[in-house]
């Protein structure tokens, strides 16, 4: 069975933390910094046309002070693309809202009560959708 397809091992409730396994993105071949990129701003997307992402930069978490080191794509998309009022709306897919929320708040764990709270949705539909058999872009519980 494959990697998307694997059940997840960890029994999940309205109060497991979920986050982006950016490990579970490159297990399965899947080029995130490519999906990153297609995610930012036309003005950052003309910026990163020609630079490599690969080159780390430190990353102040605005509520915790922690310094984290994330590629400069990363970086643009948590500092200014995220703020831009058609990165995240209620028309958003679920799953896309998902993720893109854990982009704007720098990958900080939360629940799926959290997660619908934050973003308007029905809790028991997100944590249906990110807790069953399917993994949903590296959207996974948090392994303790």
């Amino acid at each position: 069975m494959s990697e998307g397809k694997r059940a997840t091992l960890v029994r999940t409730d309205m109060t497991t933390p979920f986050h982006i396994d950016f490990d579970w993105w490159q297990k399965n071949e899947r080029d995130w910094h490519v999906y990153l990129r297609s995610l930012l701003c036309i003005e950052h997307q003309e910026a990163f046309a020609t630079i490599e992402e690969d080159t780390p930069i430190d990353w102040v978490d605005p509520e915790t002070a922690e310094v984290k080191p994330v590629d400069g794509v990363q970086n643009a998309l948590m500092s200014h693309c995220v703020k831009q009022p058609d990165f995240l709306t209620q028309q958003t897919a679920l799953v896309e809202a998902v993720f893109r929320l854990f982009l704007t708040n720098g990958n900080i764990p939360m629940s799926s009560e959290e997660l619908g709270n934050r973003l308007n949705r029905p809790a028991n539909t997100i944590l249906r959708t990110l807790g069953g058999a399917r993994v949903y872009k590296g959207i996974r519980p948090v392994r303790g």
